[in-house]
């Protein structure tokens, strides 16, 4: 019988802050919830001897990420040619706040975020690299995949599909207002938060978009 996941990740020397330990989270809701508002991830791993990020899509699938790119990306490469493939650093990041103190020191953000730490793997099983491509869509727009012509051989044969395993995971969140020093609070400066958010606008069609063919519904529920 197989066990119960865990509701929490196990904390490990390398997930645990070494500032503001409050605001870090080990839960899977928590970290589930913060990937899955993403589109972007920050790909970090070292080539060369040097650090070295890139932005990226990536898409969540249970206990797995997966990063496509290009099969020429020298990262997605190493991750096939690397025994036993490539350590990474993986981050994803939400800014909910301006955090505006008394003094400059004191300014803030208020963020969600989650730090991945773990080795990187080629996906090579065909029926996985197309799940995984399927999932890189939904990440940006849940049910898009269903709605858009799959990836035929020759864009298959395009694209490297890499697989992180959620294993080394932590989430770090700040809320509320600053933190001003007792003896600031005088000052004549204005102090608070200033929201921030994320909207969408009205889908535009594109150029040449065929008569009929309406908006679908899941883009209007965003």
């Amino acid at each position: 019988m197989t066990a119960p996941t865990p509701a929490s990740y196990e904390p490990t020397d390398r997930t645990v802050p070494t500032r503001s330990r409050d605001r870090a989270r080990y839960d899977r809701e928590t970290v589930h919830a913060i990937l899955d508002e993403a589109y972007v991830c920050h790909l970090g791993f070292v080539r060369d001897g040097a650090p070295v990020v890139l932005p990226t899509l990536f898409g969540r699938v249970g206990e797995t990420l997966y990063i496509h790119g290009s099969t020429g990306s020298r990262p997605l490469r190493e991750a096939g040619r690397t025994d036993p493939g490539l350590p990474v650093c993986v981050t994803v990041t939400h800014v909910d706040g301006l955090v505006l103190a008394k003094s400059a020191f004191h300014h803030s953000l208020n963020y969600r975020s989650v730090v991945v730490h773990g080795t990187a793997y080629e996906v090579t099983d065909a029926d996985e690299r197309r799940m995984a491509l399927d999932a890189l869509v939904d990440q940006v727009v849940p049910g898009r995949s269903a709605d858009s012509r799959p990836a035929d051989a020759k864009e298959m044969a395009a694209t490297a599909v890499i697989r992180l395993d959620l294993a080394e995971v932590s989430a770090k969140i700040r809320t509320g207002g600053p933190n001003d020093d007792a003896g600031d609070l005088d000052l004549p400066y204005w102090s608070g938060v200033v929201p921030v958010a994320r909207t969408y606008g009205t889908p535009v069609p594109a150029d040449g978009l065929a008569p009929g063919i309406a908006t679908p519904d899941y883009l209007a529920a965003l």
